[in-house]
């Protein structure tokens, strides 16, 4: 199937809104967090995504504050910021080789991640890398949902407080669609190979 190559911003904008329908939980204790991971656990894939507070100054940098992942119905969205000491479980659940996690412009969430732990991440998916063999040139995460789905995903909560006391409904449907959209994409092309 061929898609198109490039989309641009006016057409996004004429498209309508995607929302993720599943169920979002929101962990803000390691006690939550096991429980998430022991349940994310019994997957193959995960979309994957993370989150940090934006900074205005230059050379002046946050630690990051959340990290999404993602099954088809579920998305966990894991307050890194509200947990004191993040778990061995999470650095093995990122390390392990049997789950595909799958997200967009990794660099950065692995720059990030290797602020609050040593983890060495295994079997992560980088749809910037992955969606080239289908001729999509796009490597933002709403132009190739846009190419491939017809919809926009707003990004209009990506720049804001992370480690707010209380995330916003809006904030979290954004980070809740994120990552489900990158495991949206990938299962969508994999179908197609």
């Amino acid at each position: 199937m061929d898609f198109q190559k490039t989309i641009t911003k006016e057409d996004i904008a004429k498209m309508p809104r995607e929302v993720f329908s599943g169920k979002i939980v929101v962990v803000n204790t390691k006690a939550d967090l096991i429980k998430a991971l022991s349940y994310l656990s019994s997957f193959s894939e995960i979309g994957f995504d993370t989150e940090t507070r934006p900074c205005f100054i230059k050379n002046t940098f946050h630690k990051m504050s959340l990290m999404q992942l993602s099954t088809n119905d579920t998305s966990f969205l894991i307050r890194l910021s509200k947990i004191n000491r993040i778990p061995r479980l999470l650095k093995s659940f990122l390390e392990n080789k049997d789950i595909k996690k799958i997200g967009l412009s990794l660099r950065d969430d692995f720059n990030g991640l290797h602020q609050l732990m040593k983890v060495t991440p295994n079997n992560f998916i980088d749809l910037q890398n992955y969606v080239g063999q289908f001729g999509i040139e796009e490597l933002g995460l709403q132009k190739i949902y846009a190419i491939l789905f017809g919809k926009r995903i707003s990004k209009s909560k990506q720049k804001s407080n992370w480690d707010t006391a209380f995330l916003s409904k809006p904030q979290i449907q954004y980070a809740a669609l994120d990552a489900w959209s990158c495991l949206h994409i990938y299962q969508y092309l994999e179908k197609l190979k």
